[in-house]
């Protein structure tokens, strides 16, 4: 059957611990049944404090995580978004820039294939001298940026490639007078 071994209070913390607890709750029991007065204060808001900071010292390492990681993710697509906003501005000004420079052309009518070759040219000039390297890699070098400009001009119907981006990509690459 059972058979009650005697332990010492060393080999037991918990019943040591358990005890001092008893101890010490019961003496303020007793104060209080001598005085109908006295009050016990409990220290609530100094273990709330401890306990919030040891929470933020866990939470806040993980929030700061969370938002790198997050960062992180949308980086890439943000800045394939900003580039690609950029070389449209660039296309979209430079088009502009060249349809005001070029005699014959005007915003808002279509270009005639001799006209337009000569916008597409001063476009893709314009873009060369005013957009930084990377742009103009990000707009597929001067090929890249002289069809971007080409598709967004009114062309007439007989305008082609052949026949009017092909020179003015031609004259575009020729060493300008200094």
């Amino acid at each position: 059957m059972f058979r009650f071994v005697p332990v010492t209070v060393r080999a037991r913390p918990f019943a040591a611990a358990s005890l001092a607890l008893a101890l010490a709750l019961a003496a303020p029991s007793a104060a209080s049944a001598a005085s109908p007065t006295a009050a016990v204060t409990v220290p609530w808001g100094d273990t709330l404090a401890a306990a919030i900071q040891g929470i933020g010292s866990v939470v806040v390492p993980l929030a700061v995580t969370a938002l790198m990681a997050a960062l992180a993710r949308i980086a890439g697509p943000l800045r394939v978004l900003i580039t690609a906003s950029l070389v449209e501005h660039l296309v979209r000004n430079a088009g502009a820039y060249a349809v005001n420079a070029v005699a014959g052309a005007a915003q808002g009518r279509t270009l005639t294939v001799p006209v337009g070759s000569l916008v597409i040219a001063g476009a893709v000039q314009r873009g060369l001298d005013a957009a930084p390297g990377w742009l103009i890699q990000a707009a597929g070098g001067v090929d890249g940026l002289g069809e971007k400009v080409f598709r967004s001009l009114p062309l007439a119907e007989e305008a082609t490639v052949a026949n009017t981006l092909v020179p003015a990509l031609r004259a575009a690459r020729m060493p300008r007078p200094a």
